[in-house]
């Protein structure tokens, strides 16, 4: 499930322009993750939307059932971008960091690891907060000359505060 290689490029170093390709690719596909951090950051509809393949699945189940949680998985792009930013805007501020990004590509897919830290604060009282700390497994596909999430499957190391407050119960 997670990217676990010893190495960091898959191109021969001394291929300059596979190497220059790769680059590429690694960049466009962290920034998948980026847009869809950012997007729901800013409530940015276009943004968010832009990280998804049309009928990419979001799997936030292994979280939630940290703290007894049931969501459905979200498939679709639509949905994906509908139920999280209607679920946080004008409700929830977010602030999303993502770090240690491990890629591995083959051809016109990729898995992408990363450790992301989510803050969550109802925006009438932000003594009411969940913070998580959450890996993720990302699966995308190239799109054009960028890249976009087809799986992104959350997990849950650790919270803080009362994830119920913000996401409910989803059952």
């Amino acid at each position: 499930m997670y990217v676990t290689d010893e190495h960091a490029l898959s191109a021969p170093a001394r291929d300059g322009a596979a190497v220059t390709k790769e680059l590429r690719d690694r960049t466009e596909i962290t920034d998948a993750l980026y847009r869809f951090a950012l997007g729901q950051d800013l409530k940015d509809r276009r943004l968010f939307a832009s990280a998804f393949a049309e009928d990419a699945e979001l799997d936030f189940r292994p979280a939630a059932a940290k703290w007894g949680a049931k969501p459905p998985l979200m498939v679709g792009r639509d949905t994906i971008v509908t139920t999280i930013l209607g679920m946080f805007t004008g409700r929830v501020d977010t602030t999303h960091q993502i770090t240690n990004p491990r890629i591995t590509i083959d051809g016109d897919t990729a898995r992408l690891t990363a450790l992301v830290e989510a803050q969550h604060l109802l925006t009438a009282d932000h003594s009411k907060h969940a913070l998580l700390k959450t890996p993720y497994a990302v699966d995308l596909v190239r799109h054009g000359a960028s890249w976009a999430i087809q799986r992104l499957h959350i997990d849950n190391t650790w919270y803080t505060g009362d994830p119920a407050d913000i996401f409910g119960s989803g059952e």
